[in-house]
C-alpha cells in the first residue's frame, strides 16, 4: 500500500524550531519529487517546499532562509527542518508525491497525501 506518514509537529514558541518527517512506504522514494504543503484554517492548501529526485529544492518566498528540505533515500524519508518559526507558520503540514510535470507545486498534481501533522507557533 502506497503511503506517506508525516510526524514531528507540535506547539512551539515564535523563533523556535521543529523538524517534520515524511516517511514513505509501499514505494521507493528515490523515484519521486516530494512536496510539503500546509493548510491553515479557512485558507487554501499552500505549497511550502519541494525536493526533486536529484536533490534540487524549491521554497515558497515566505519560508526561504528559514526552512530546509532534505531527503534520506536509504530511510525512505523526507524531512522539513523549520527554524525561526513564526505564528503565520501555524497550519497542518502535509507531504505528497509529485505525479505531474516537474517543477509544479499544484496540489492537484500530487498524490498519496499523508494525514498531516499540526504545527502551532504561539507564545
Amino acid at each position: 500500500q502506497v503511503q506517506l506518514v508525516e510526524s514531528g509537529g507540535g506547539l512551539v514558541q515564535p523563533g523556535g524550531s521543529l523538524r517534520l518527517s515524511c516517511a514513505a512506504s509501499g514505494f521507493t522514494l528515490d523515484y519521486y519529487d516530494i512536496g510539503w504543503f500546509r493548510q491553515a484554517p479557512g485558507k487554501e492548501r499552500e505549497g511550502v517546499s519541494r525536493i526533486s529526485t536529484d536533490g534540487r529544492t524549491y521554497y515558497t518566498d515566505s519560508v526561504k532562509g528559514r526552512f530546509t528540505i532534505s531527503r534520506d533515500n536509504a530511510k525512505n524519508t523526507v524531512y522539513l527542518q523549520m527554524n525561526n518559526l513564526k505564528p503565520e507558520d501555524t497550519a497542518v503540514y502535509y507531504c505528497a508525491r509529485l505525479i505531474g510535470p516537474i517543477g509544479t507545486m499544484n496540489p492537484r498534481l500530487y498524490n498519496s497525501w499523508g494525514q498531516g501533522t499540526q504545527v502551532t507557533v504561539s507564545s
